[in-house]
């Protein structure tokens, strides 16, 4: 009986280790996975103790019995094996009970905060139509993988992970790891996969593939460059680690920026207590606070995390037992992640429940401090933009991406990409929120742009932005001008006489002028003063041509 003591705990202790090594797991008994980890652990060294110590009991009961049940030798067990045997479970589900919404529901309500109520036109900055997200993430994945492609060799080597949008260097850009794509690939490439590919979300032609870092520690891989794995073995067995975001600092140099958290009522109510970060080169990891938190990391609040609070404020806003549905209200069924002001937010739109097309406001989260805004506003869902985009241009096919709102002229305004069937952005929409019937679209984001003020002027609506910005007439003598291609259209970029502090920026497709126009030229102008530099024209004259043109006289004979 001694050998079967010492080799079955032998055999616990190595089946534990293994474990440990291969899921990696948080063992802290303050978290769910902890607890179960060492319930099961007790659970079979206390087995082990009782067959070797009361293995009597057993035997004479399994004889005596008729049919054979665990029950009658456990009842016939001390009190001691009983009470070792059922205490951790016992305490393991209470647990698990006492935790639920039942008996915190105001709790659950309350995680999230309360919102600070804003005002949609003095928050959402004007947008400037070259910065507008025009790549969402099953474009960055095409884009990316179209990039792999014209390198046969890497293609063969390495897969694309999942995108991460962020800001860098001022730069609003999709980061694309790659992983190897198995085994043997591991083996081969043990000092990481080449690089990373950047897809920026502005401009669908500009795709790099960035090959001078390694990335040797991966979410999923292999033995101890396993991401999960690495961080435990340097010591986090006690820590909740959730929701890995591929991030790059300011030099470029990859990181995993992994969440860390806490249960604030038993097993529930995650809440995130800051990040650990992984150089993806060295493997050299620190932690962070949320307030201590490098200036460069966009994303630290998991993005369930933060939809699920959404969904508790809305469904508890008046108890548990609301069954009228008393101002109840959950977030739409879509998100994004947008940027505003150089901060990194959750989107997403509240919609009474039972309510299909009628949003009745919008919030925002900042995804490092938590904080929330809430807009009160009535207008459409996103899904509802989507259908009104989709069916401005039914008879070509074309389906809606996931909308972002945007300030469009103090309007809030849902932008689209509109896209064909192989995911290929053909055309742009704007949808107004508050009406959206109104919508504007365009083979360009300026096109667009400029035919949904057209339907928003017909619709009697206030164009005007409401943060000092109007539309302003101008004219002068062409001092210079110059044409480049943004990705998307040609522009042309001007610089008058009179107003040599500005420079005018005008879409070739305003008129067909402005490729005949040449310095020295009277021409005139309408533009937004955005009060920069810059300044978007949305029409233009040059009086050198048609009725206002100065026809020279003839030579007397």
């Amino acid at each position: 009986m001694k050998k079967f003591k010492l080799g079955a705990c032998a055999a616990i202790v190595v089946g534990a280790l293994i474990y440990l090594f291969v899921k990696a797991p948080n063992i802290n008994p303050l978290y769910p996975e902890g607890a179960f980890f060492w319930c099961v652990l007790i659970t079979a060294f206390t087995l082990v103790w009782v067959i070797a110590r009361f293995g009597s009991v057993f035997t004479q009961a399994a004889e005596q019995a008729t049919s054979p049940s665990l029950l009658i030798p456990f009842l016939k067990l001390p009190k001691l094996p009983k009470a070792l045997l059922v205490a951790p479970w016992a305490l393991f589900f209470a647990v698990v009970i006492g935790s639920s919404v039942f008996f915190h529901w105001k709790a659950y309500r309350d995680q999230l905060g309360e919102p600070i109520v804003k005002k949609f036109s003095s928050e959402i900055q004007v947008v400037d139509t070259n910065q507008i997200p025009v790549v969402d993430r099953a474009l960055a994945i095409k884009l990316a993988d179209k990039k792999l492609g014209e390198k046969p060799s890497l293609g063969s080597q390495v897969y694309i992970g999942e995108p991460v949008i962020q800001m860098v260097n001022d730069k609003l850009v999709w980061v694309v790891p790659l992983h190897h794509s198995g085994v043997f690939k591991w083996l081969t490439n043990m000092s990481g996969t080449p690089g990373y590919v950047v897809v920026s979300a502005t401009n669908v032609n500009d795709v790099q593939y960035v090959e001078d870092f390694k990335i040797k520690y991966h979410p999923n891989s292999y033995l101890i460059h396993d991401l999960n794995r690495h961080i435990r073995l340097s010591g986090e067995w006690m820590e909740g680690i959730t929701d890995d975001s591929f991030e790059l600092d300011d030099n470029g140099q990859p990181y995993w920026v992994v969440s860390t958290y806490k249960y604030t009522r038993g097993f529930a109510l995650p809440e995130t207590t800051g990040a650990i970060i992984v150089n993806a080169t060295t493997g050299e990891m620190e932690k962070y606070s949320i307030e201590e938190m490098p200036e460069w990391v966009d994303r630290v609040q998991p993005e369930d995390f933060i939809l699920r609070q959404i969904t508790n404020k809305g469904e508890y806003v008046n108890g548990i037992f609301n069954f009228s549905d008393k101002d109840k209200y959950r977030p739409s069924e879509g998100h994004n992640i947008i940027y505003n002001n150089g901060d990194c937010y959750l989107f997403t739109g509240l919609t009474s429940v039972g309510s299909d097309e009628s949003a009745i406001g919008f919030i925002m989260v900042n995804m490092v401090t938590k904080e929330p805004h809430l807009y009160q506003m009535n207008g459409a869902t996103e899904e509802a933009a989507q259908s009104s985009a989709q069916g401005k241009v039914q008879h070509l096919g074309y389906r809606a991406s996931f909308p972002i709102i945007i300030n469009v002229d103090g309007q809030p305004t849902y932008f689209m990409t509109l896209k064909d069937a192989e995911g290929l952005i053909k055309q742009y929409a704007f949808v107004n929120v508050s009406n959206y019937s109104s919508v504007g679209v365009g083979e360009t984001i300026q096109a667009a742009m400029r035919d949904y003020r057209v339907v928003m002027s017909g619709a009697g609506m206030n164009t005007d932005f409401e943060d000092g910005g109007e539309l302003t007439d101008v004219q002068g003598t062409v001092l210079r001008i110059a044409s480049e291609y943004n990705g998307s259209e040609t522009v042309y970029k001007l610089l008058l006489s009179g107003d040599q502090d500005k420079i005018f920026v005008v879409s070739a497709g305003v008129s067909q002028e402005l490729a005949l126009t040449q310095p020295g030229d009277h021409v005139s102008l309408s533009y937004y003063d955005l009060g920069g530099p810059i300044f978007q024209g949305e029409s233009f004259d040059n009086f050198s041509f048609g009725e206002d043109a100065v026809v020279p006289a003839e030579p007397a004979a």
